[in-house]
């Protein structure tokens, strides 16, 4: 039972990048929000205060997303929080963002960072998804990353882009499984966005930057704040009936 009126979304990796935009997009939509960190707790806590200076409640908890075998201690940490903080025992929202990016040539690849790929952007998402699917509200949502890069090809990012090839017929299936309950599933494929994502490659180097402005309809690489609006809107019923989509947010990129 949700003991209030607000609604809450869970987002994975939300303590910096996509994420971060994710969360407080959604917390300027009235939604309240469970962020998530790997390692970076500051960062993670200054989301929860950013959060509740816009008038939302936040809670921030630790979560390696492509650890399976951490997942039902997290689920009992979340049930936890959202009964002590919301006094309810489900959420509403899920934003499987968390994420690395591997750039490497196939032929370079090794079977570590193909693994390390493979758990936190499938396997992760897959799992984490199954243990969150019993509180995930009826008519709620799930927004599932993928990349641009499912769609045109850059070298070095076979691994990576083959990982959010997945997600995004995973995503289908999902929409389909979950629809019984009125839970949507919807992909975003963000283009090229300046964060310090893949460590902050595209923000340092200008040339990149231009390049890849040149080949965007829109005349310019993206920015964060370009995703967390897009991302926000597919969890609320402003697009309550879009379902199953890969929606490629890249301002125009390589068309």
């Amino acid at each position: 039972m949700v003991g209030n009126q607000h609604k809450i979304a869970l987002v994975t990796g939300s303590s910096r990048g996509l994420g971060r935009n994710s969360a407080l997009a959604l917390a300027r939509k009235g939604v309240d929000v469970i962020v998530t960190y790997k390692s970076e707790k500051e960062k993670a806590d200054e989301v929860v205060k950013e959060i509740e200076q816009l008038g939302g409640k936040a809670a921030a908890l630790q979560l390696d997303a492509g650890n399976v075998s951490s997942f039902d201690g997290f689920v009992a940490q979340l049930k936890q929080v959202l009964n002590d903080k919301w006094d309810t025992n489900q959420i509403h929202y899920l934003v499987n963002n968390a994420g690395i990016g591997i750039n490497v040539p196939i032929t370079e690849t090794t079977e570590e960072q193909f693994d390390s790929l493979m758990n936190l952007h499938v396997k992760g998402v897959y799992f984490l998804t199954q243990k969150l699917y019993p509180i995930i509200a009826d008519k709620g949502a799930v927004v599932n990353l993928s990349t641009g890069l499912t769609r045109f090809a850059l070298p070095g990012y076979a691994a990576y882009a083959s990982m959010k090839g997945a997600v995004e017929v995973l995503t289908k299936y999902m929409a389909k499984e979950f629809g019984a309950r009125g839970i949507r599933v919807n992909a975003i494929a963000p283009g090229a966005i300046v964060t310090d994502f893949g460590g902050g490659g595209l923000r340092e180097n200008e040339e990149m930057r231009n390049f890849i402005g040149s080949q965007t309809a829109l005349g310019r690489v993206g920015e964060a704040d370009d995703i967390g609006g897009v991302v926000a809107s597919l969890c609320t019923d402003e697009l309550g009936w879009v379902n199953a989509q890969r929606i490629e947010a890249s301002g125009g990129m390589f068309l």
